[in-house]
C-alpha cells in the first residue's frame, strides 16, 4: 500500500465517523429505507447548494442521473448525442441506454474539455442532445456551447460528475444546462458510501418528468403514467449525503488550496492542465501530462506515492464501442492526453505538508 495513497477514503471518515453512524442509526430506526425524509432533505439542500433556483431528483448512480435526464428529454434511438472520449465510461453508456448513438467531438488538449470550435462540425438534423463533460473539476463554458447550437431542438445535459463545488463566471456548474447530472460515487468531491446520483432540472417540469421516471414512472399513484425505470437513492445514502454536504464548501477550498501547492512547486517544465476561461475549479483531480508517463508512475510508487490515470483508453477506441466505428487517429487529442495524463493525490485531508513532498519526488521521476 502507498504510504500517500492517491485517494484515502478512511481519512475523510475517520472526521465524520460519529456524525455518519448516527445518521445511519437514526435512519434505520426511522422505518423509512427508500426515498424517505432524508432524501427529501438532500434533494432541497443540494438544490440550495447549486443556488436555489431549480429541483433535484436524486437517484441510484450517476449513470442513471444521465439515462433519467435523458429520457425526460424524450432522447432515443435514432438520435445523436454529441459528447466526449476522454471521460468515463459511465457518460457513454447512458447514451447507450437510451437507445441514442454517441458522436465524439474532440477536446482541447490545454483543458481536456470539449472543443467548442469543432463541435459544429458535428452537429446534423439527427443531433439531439450535447453531454458537456466538466473534467476533473474544470468547467465547460455551457454558456458559450448554448450560443452555438442556437434556439434549435438541441438540448444540453451537463455531466458534473467531477465538478461539486466549480463554478462558471460565479454560477454553480449543473445549472446552465436543460438538465445536469451529479454522481456521487465514493471518490468524488461529494461522495457517499456506496453508489448515489442526481439529477437537476431549473425546469419544474422536466423535473418532474425526472421524478416520475426513477420510479416506474409513477405519479402520485402507482400507476405509471409513462415508461420509467427503477433508480431511487436510499435513505443510507441520502443520510450521509447531508452530513457531508454540510461540509462541501470546505472540502472544495482545501482541494484548491492544494492545488495552489502543486502548481507552486512543481517544475514549470511540467504541463498540467489549465482552468477554462471563467471557471472556478474544484480541483476533482490535478492532472499533469508527462510524455514518460509510466515510468514516472513506477518511480512514484516505489517512493510511496500513489497516482492515477484518467484516462488510459479513449472510449472511442474501446473494443466495446468499435462498433461506433471510431478509429485510431479519429481524436488526435483525446489520444495525445490518453497517454500523457497522471494525476496526483487530491483529497482535501492530504497535507500542504504531502503536497510539498509529492512536488518534489515528481520533479525528480521527471525531468
Amino acid at each position: 500500500m502507498n504510504r500517500i495513497p492517491a485517494f484515502d477514503y478512511l481519512a475523510q471518515y475517520r472526521t465524520l465517523e460519529s456524525e455518519a453512524l448516527q445518521a445511519i442509526e437514526r435512519v434505520l430506526n426511522s422505518g423509512r429505507l427508500i426515498l424517505g425524509a432524508e432524501v427529501e432533505t438532500f434533494e432541497r439542500s443540494f438544490t440550495d447548494f447549486l443556488g436555489g433556483n431549480g429541483r433535484a431528483v436524486a437517484v441510484n448512480s450517476g449513470t442513471d442521473a444521465l439515462v433519467v435526464a435523458l429520457m425526460a428529454l424524450e432522447i432515443g434511438p435514432g438520435d445523436e448525442v454529441i459528447t466526449v472520449a476522454n471521460t468515463a465510461v459511465p457518460t457513454v453508456a447512458a447514451i447507450r441506454m437510451t437507445g441514442a448513438t454517441p458522436v465524439f467531438c474532440d477536446v482541447d488538449e490545454a483543458t481536456a474539455l470539449m472543443d467548442l470550435e469543432q463541435l459544429p462540425s458535428h452537429l446534423t438534423s439527427k443531433t439531439r442532445a450535447v453531454i458537456p463533460v466538466h473534467l476533473f473539476g474544470n468547467v465547460v463554458d455551457v454558456e458559450r456551447l448554448r450560443a452555438i447550437i442556437g434556439n434549435s431542438h438541441i438540448r444540453i445535459v451537463e455531466d458534473c460528475a467531477q465538478a461539486h463545488g466549480a463554478r462558471l463566471r460565479g454560477q454553480s456548474v449543473g445549472t446552465f444546462g436543460d438538465a445536469s447530472a451529479f454522481s456521487f460515487y465514493p471518490t468524488k468531491n461529494l461522495g457517499a458510501f456506496g453508489d448515489a446520483g442526481l439529477c437537476y432540472s431549473q425546469d419544474g417540469e422536466l423535473a418532474k418528468e425526472m421524478k416520475r421516471i426513477r420510479m416506474y414512472g409513477f405519479d402520485n399513484t402507482n400507476c405509471s403514467q409513462r415508461e420509467g425505470i427503477n433508480s431511487r437513492m436510499d435513505e443510507v445514502q441520502a443520510a450521509v449525503l447531508n452530513v457531508k454536504l454540510a461540509h462541501l464548501a470546505d472540502y472544495v477550498a482545501r482541494r484548491r488550496a492544494l492545488a495552489a501547492v502543486y502548481d507552486r512547486l512543481l517544475d514549470a517544465r511540467i504541463p498540467r492542465l489549465e482552468p477554462a476561461a471563467g471557471a472556478e475549479h474544484a480541483y476533482h483531480l490535478f492532472v499533469i501530462k508527462i510524455e514518460e508517463r509510466d515510468r514516472a508512475r513506477e518511480t512514484l510508487a516505489r517512493n510511496g506515492v500513489g497516482t492515477g490515470v484518467h484516462y488510459p483508453y479513449p472510449i472511442h477506441l474501446m473494443p466495446g464501442y468499435r462498433f461506433l466505428g471510431y478509429s485510431k487517429g479519429a481524436l488526435a487529442n483525446t489520444e495525445t492526453l490518453a497517454r500523457q495524463v497522471l494525476s496526483l493525490p487530491m483529497y482535501p485531508e492530504l497535507s500542504p505538508e504531502a503536497a510539498e513532498e509529492i512536488s518534489t519526488l515528481v520533479n525528480k521521476a521527471v525531468l
